[in-house]
């Protein structure tokens, strides 16, 4: 970062300062006849420093340390970008003139350190003028960071520079025997401003080769400023690291190449950021969604336990048509009797018992009557059985459902749904009818080069399946088991074995049996999927259909191109 901050800042012109959040800057600095933003972030989640495109709003009134800035900085130019030995340090150099006129050097140091990270504004005699985080002395007895203090580095851990070493001195801290994770804490321990990834890549590099070539030979791409910025994805394309250059510890169809770190950084943090509003917007949807299926389990529970006693219905029946064969052995005042069950090929004596208070006639009445009410509820409990276990598919793959979501008009989608189908009520009427742009399904481009969709949740599944996909397009399901529908674009033409099994992988991978072994995938073609009648979303039933068994594979997940 600092080698491309140099290139593309300095010698530029401080224009405007803005401080949209409480830990972060915004500078606007006019450099080689562009405007170029600076983002100065001392997140105790996410700090960074990059240049950026991001539009945030400002609050109308300034606080304090960006008023302070302004006065120190406006019109100012960065003069020079150190990064001191290699630590997660950035101190832009800024010469500006001070209220008399006079020009001055002051320094703005970014401290990029976690829950300690600091924006720290310092004067020429190496006194703070403010801060954006004023660590008093009950916060820290070791270091304060107020203004009129003088500024001291972070304490020192007395760990070396990794681009000042030679291969003598590294075999006397680099043992190549030791395996990856141990090596990586030793590499760590010894040099600063190494990342526990960056540990384990070197570690894994040395594993080929000997630890302390490989430690020279990466630090030599930085010494060279041979970079080639990737970012890092999951099979899904989330963003999760990233790297001055592609790393070998991971599938390298999974690293993005960016033309700058900025980009990287920028791309990495706003998703960051996004997946952290997702997280918070699905939290509730999360907790409905586990309350109301752990209530339709018992529910369930409830059911089948009724349903065991309500299968007795054929019992009274049995009962009731023994009484009135064999009447007239029967009489009032009798508290049991034994028959011949002349519906048993070996006429089994069966013993029924009988209301003392009762005439013969009258109990077999009462036992048909129970044979009445029970198969009314047998009928009655059916169906509320098949109405609950639909449910209980129905929360199961909304809970996946929101396990997909990547943009926060998914989350919207599923919101809104569940409004509707009464699980929650919406804020107000305008939230409930606000038009949303309809958001997309994962897509995929098959070895053989056929398209492949995979809806991320109901709202998506019944758009793919019952609007996008053509006739003869391939509609694809796991079994009985909550997931996505998948669509493979046939273009009229037949589809080879490879794609058949990448789509049927896609298909298990993002369900509920991601992992599990030897998944059923049902698949047909789309015209032999249709929704019933009342249906709820993403809920269809088709017929014609052939079953594979599939091992979800990230390898081969990976190894398709993703289109969007």
């Amino acid at each position: 970062m600092t080698e491309e901050l140099k290139d593309r800042i300095m010698g530029g012109r401080i224009d405007k300062i803005h401080q949209p959040e409480k830990d972060e800057i915004h500078m606007v600095i006019r450099a080689n006849n562009h405007n170029l933003k600076l983002l100065i972030s001392a997140s105790s989640n996410y700090p960074r420093i990059h240049l950026t495109k991001l539009q945030k709003s400002n609050p109308l009134t300034p606080p304090v340390f960006c008023m302070v800035l302004r006065k120190h900085l406006l019109g100012g130019r960065i003069i020079n970008i150190v990064q001191p030995n290699f630590e997660r340090i950035l101190i832009l150099y800024i010469e500006s003139r001070d209220e008399l006129g006079d020009l001055s050097t002051k320094r703005l140091v970014v401290e990029i350190m976690g829950r300690h990270s600091n924006i720290i504004l310092v004067d020429n005699n190496d006194v703070i003028i403010d801060s954006v985080k004023r660590i008093t002395e009950e916060i820290s007895r070791v270091r304060q960071v107020l203004p009129g203090k003088p500024y001291v580095f972070p304490p020192s851990q007395n760990k070396q520079n990794p681009l000042m070493q030679e291969h003598a001195s590294l075999e006397n801290i680099l043992n190549s025997s030791e395996d990856a994770k141990k090596a990586a804490r030793t590499i760590q321990n010894n040099f600063t401003g190494i990342s526990r990834v960056t540990a384990l890549e070197i570690a894994h590099r040395g594993e080929t080769d000997s630890l302390p070539m490989a430690f020279l030979e990466f630090f030599e791409k930085v010494k060279l400023k041979d970079f080639e910025p990737v970012l890092l994805k999951d099979e899904t394309g989330r963003p999760k690291d990233i790297f001055p250059f592609p790393y070998f510890q991971y599938d390298l169809n999974l690293q993005e190449s960016f033309e700058s770190v900025s980009m990287a950084l920028e791309l990495f943090f706003d998703t960051r950021d996004r997946m952290d509003r997702i997280r918070q917007r699905t939290s509730h949807l999360f907790k409905v969604l586990n309350i109301n299926l752990e209530r339709a389990q018992k529910k369930l529970g409830i059911l089948m336990e009724e349903y065991g006693n309500a299968q007795k219905a054929d019992k009274y029946r049995l009962f009731g048509e023994l009484i009135t064969a064999n009447i007239y052995q029967i009489s009032k005042g009798m508290e049991k009797v034994e028959l011949v069950n002349y519906y048993d090929p070996n006429g089994s004596l069966i013993e029924i018992p009988l209301d003392k208070n009762k005439t013969p006639n009258q109990n077999a009445q009462a036992y048909f009557k129970k044979y009445n009410k029970a198969k009314n509820a047998l009928t009655m409990i059916e169906k509320q059985i098949k109405e609950t276990k639909e449910e209980i598919q129905y929360l199961d793959t909304q809970l996946d459902n929101l396990n997909k979501c990547t943009e926060e008009s998914e989350v919207d989608e599923i919101r809104q749904e569940l409004a509707r189908e009464g699980y929650i009520r919406l804020r107000s009427e305008r939230t409930s009818s606000k038009k949303l742009a309809p958001s997309k399904p994962y897509h995929f481009l098959s070895s053989n080069e056929f398209h492949i969709y995979v809806g991320k949740n109901n709202t998506q599944n019944d758009r793919l399946t019952l609007k996008t996909a053509e006739p003869d397009d391939l509609w694809l399901h796991t079994k009985d088991i909550p997931g996505s529908h998948v669509i493979v674009k046939t273009q009229g033409k037949e589809l080879p074995e490879q794609t058949l099994l990448e789509a049927g992988i896609l298909a298990a991978y993002f369900s509920k049996a991601k992992n599990s072994t030897k998944v059923p995938v049902d698949y047909c073609p789309r015209k032999n999927v249709r929704k019933p009648s009342g249906a709820k979303p993403g809920m269809v039933i088709y017929e014609n259909y052939r079953t594979m068994y599939v091992t979800p594979d990230e390898s081969i997940i990976n190894s398709l191109k993703k289109m969007n």
